[in-house]
């Protein structure tokens, strides 16, 4: 399987609480549910794409708890996102969770991001990660991310947990798809194509016979 990460980013990179005031107010964050405002259909549209690619969810324990409470309610068959949701199976990282309640949901323990490169070894389309900052950073670090599908909406936050903070592995990325949506959000697909800092391709800017050039 592809393992693909899915967020929604402020201009800022915080991803935090996109969807609600107390969604997650971790760390003192004030400005739950900034994400709201900006909704629309093409946004929907996505969305439901994504999940429509699905075959397991991967998530951490953070975003587990915040979605089973909300998504196990949602039972209209239309909702393309519950429907996946519910029926998936579902992976969760955690060390201290030994009885998901969720149905179909298997407990990652101990050294998990092995237990994920079984994971994407197994036959299917993807193992869509969603939200969960510290398991995507891991991920990220660990160069187990196949394909980012990220929302950018025009807001600046100033606090919050970030996508990449300080320390995250040096990365390039391609960009395979892009769309602007009606409220101003850019939704881009980026495939990863260079990782670590020894990989990473730098260059410069010279002046050469009154022009600027890049220096060969």
């Amino acid at each position: 399987m592809k393992l693909t990460v899915h967020t929604f980013l402020t201009l800022d990179g915080v991803m935090q609480g996109p969807g609600g005031r107390e969604e997650d107010p971790s760390g003192g964050f004030e400005f739950g549910g900034w994400l709201v405002p900006h909704y629309d259909d093409d946004m929907g549209r996505i969305v439901d794409g994504w999940f429509a690619q699905a075959d397991a969810i991967l998530l951490g324990r953070t975003t587990y708890e915040m979605f089973h409470p909300y998504w196990k309610q949602v039972t209209d068959p239309d909702n393309a996102v519950a429907a996946a949701l519910n029926r998936l199976p579902k992976y969760v990282v955690s060390n201290t969770l030994t009885d998901p309640e969720w149905n179909n949901t298997t407990v990652l323990s101990g050294n998990f991001l092995e237990a994920i490169d079984d994971l994407k070894a197994e036959p299917g389309r993807e193992l869509q990660v969603h939200g969960s900052h510290r398991l995507a950073r891991a991920l990220h670090d660990a160069g187990l991310v196949d394909e980012y599908r990220l929302f950018i909406f025009p807001v600046v936050l100033g606090q919050g947990k970030r996508l990449f903070e300080t320390g995250a592995v040096p990365s390039t990325f391609t960009l395979a798809g892009s769309k602007a949506t009606s409220t101003g959000a850019v939704y881009l697909t980026l495939l990863p194509t260079a990782f670590g800092a020894g990989d990473l391709e730098v260059g410069e800017f010279e002046v050469r016979d009154g022009q600027e050039r890049i220096r060969d």
